[in-house]
């Protein structure tokens, strides 16, 4: 080992390490428990001093003679050299600690350590008691950190503290500790009526957040075109399998009538799903997914613990369903999850009835593809067990390329004839549902840059949701919210498919002789780092 591989190798041990300390509960999450007993320093001290000793990182990095370093260490090299200075950025420029107040809920630090079995009960029920007695400082500090908070960010941290409180009192915890949440709800009640901080980011901040988040050559004007472009060509090929799908069943559209609604609705009504089939569907859409991806030999599935579970009421409403895999430094042999969605208990009929309109039994096929297998499931199992992973790459998640790849094996396995029956009607379904799901993907990063740079009314990004994503009313005013409520997550769909798509065509490209599967693995083997670094590795 070269004393600038050894170097390098040090700075990444101590910056991740440090990055432990600083947020004990993203370790949590990604399978580092040597800090479970701790909860996050977000007070504006620590994230000075934390700012502070980037600096000192990024320097210690520019002085390795990188001049040494075989390419994979290279890569690593820039992975984290790119997680500090996003780091840096968000707490110097972006300072969320100082105003959002749903980043000093502890709720997520206790679940974490209750959902999945990686140590024995009792441990894991020590660091938890040890998270509960830290909590009422914690909240103190919040309080003592937290200024001028948008409405709509300390409605919602108010709306979570609910699940937090019930949390605590069914761990039967002390009562000063659930007094303090209490304590501090009060106290963000008082906050409403002075909460008039704006939650949109505005162009310079917003620009620095993009850059950070995508980590990808893309400045927001050129995605915002980029996105328009894309879809009015998805809008487009909806309309000719709308007009297909409708020959094919023998259905005649009225003159103002417009066909791709008229297939959407066909399709809803043909393939209903309620609360009491929901698992069921997703269960079957898995296997079917799973048989075909094996069948037409599109990507090495590996054996996979894999149990379809019923999602957490507190998780309801968004999405039938998501993924819940193991950390990529988790040790422990935990099985993955596909949680899946009956509707929240409180709901009106009519609204039960929209969210499986939404989520029919058409589209759980396309979704289970993303979320399950060949998707997020099979990516993150790849990418936790791989051979090809360094501590850095680990530890480098990126959203960009996991959110990328789920939406290109939607394309992928459509476009290889999936289908939910052996029928042309069925097969038209599923591609014009792939295709929806694809215009959500692409209104996504216009909805994201839009709030936050060009002012967007909630009426016309509403307009925009159900005019020309097809979505539900429900649909969209959740996405709306999350839109306000987060900046820079919502682009890594349309990026990443675009990156991870152009990566997959190049390597076809390269290996004309090479099967899908060859391809796709090749693309899988070092982990979950941003395309460009996976680009790299590749020497593309």
């Amino acid at each position: 080992m070269s004393s600038a591989q050894q170097d390098f190798e040090r700075i990444a041990r101590e910056v991740i390490e440090d990055s432990f300390h600083m947020d004990p509960v993203g370790a949590t999450w990604l399978g580092e428990h040597a800090f479970d007993s701790l909860l996050p320093d977000l007070t504006k001290y620590g994230q000075e001093q934390f700012a502070r000793r980037i600096e000192g990182y990024l320097a210690a990095l520019d002085a390795v003679d990188d001049v040494e370093l075989a390419l994979p260490d290279l890569v690593d090299l820039e992975i984290l050299r790119a997680f500090l200075t996003s780091t840096y950025f968000d707490i110097t420029q972006v300072a969320a600690h100082t105003w959002n107040p749903m980043l000093w809920n502890p709720g997520t630090a206790i679940h974490l350590l209750l959902s999945r079995d990686f140590a024995p009960l009792e441990e894991r029920m020590a660091n938890v008691a040890d998270r509960c007695e830290k909590i009422p400082n914690f909240l103190e500090q919040a309080r003592n950190t937290l200024e001028e908070m948008p409405e709509i960010h300390c409605e919602t941290a108010i709306a979570q503290l609910a699940g937090t409180r019930a949390l605590l009192e069914s761990l039967e915890m002390q009562s000063q500790i659930i007094e303090s949440v209490d304590q501090h709800v009060e106290w963000l009640k008082e906050q409403l009526p002075f909460a008039n901080k704006s939650p949109r980011m505005g162009p310079e901040i917003y620009s620095g957040i993009l850059w950070h988040s995508l980590d990808a050559e893309s400045n927001v004007q050129e995605l915002l075109v980029a996105a328009h472009q894309h879809l009015d060509l998805v809008n487009s090929q909806m309309l000719h399998v709308s007009q297909e799908y409708l020959a094919e069943i023998e259905i005649e559209v009225e003159e103002n009538d417009d066909p791709i609604s008229c297939a959407l609705a066909q399709i809803a009504e043909k393939a209903p799903v309620t609360d009491a089939t929901v698992l069921s569907h997703v269960a079957s859409a898995m296997a079917a997914a799973k048989a075909f991806t094996i069948e037409r030999n599109l990507v090495t599935v590996p054996e996979i613990d894999v149990e379809v579970i019923e999602m957490p009421e507190i998780h309801r409403g968004i999405a039938v369903a998501y993924c819940d895999a193991p950390g990529p430094l988790e040790h422990a042999h935990v099985p993955t999850f596909v949680a899946v969605a009956p509707t929240p208990a409180q709901w009106a009929p009519e609204r039960k009835e929209s969210f499986f309109r939404e989520y029919n039994g058409v589209q759980i096929h396309d979704l289970t593809i993303h979320e399950a297998i060949p998707g997020h499931v099979l990516q993150l199992a790849v990418a936790s067990h791989g051979s090809e992973q360094s501590l850095t790459r680990r530890f480098g998640f990126s959203g960009t390329f996991v959110e990328g790849w789920a939406v290109y094996v939607e394309e992928l396995l459509i476009s290889q004839g999936y289908s939910p029956e052996p029928t042309k009607p069925s097969a038209l379904a599923i591609r014009l549902q792939q295709l929806k799901m694809q215009a959500r993907m692409t209104i996504n990063a216009i909805l994201d840059v839009s709030v936050h740079t060009q002012e967007i009314s909630e009426e016309e990004a509403m307009s925009l949701m159900i005019k020309r994503g097809y979505q539900e009313e429900s649909e969209a005013a959740g996405k709306w919210r999350r839109a306000l409520l987060t900046a820079g997550q919502l682009p890594t769909y349309f990026v990443g498919y675009r990156e991870v798509r152009q990566l997959a065509e190049d390597l076809r490209l390269m290996h004309p002789d090479w099967s899908w599967r060859e391809i796709h693995d090749l693309m899988l083997q070092f982990g979950s780092p941003a395309p460009r670094h996976v680009r790299q590795l590749l020497g593309l």
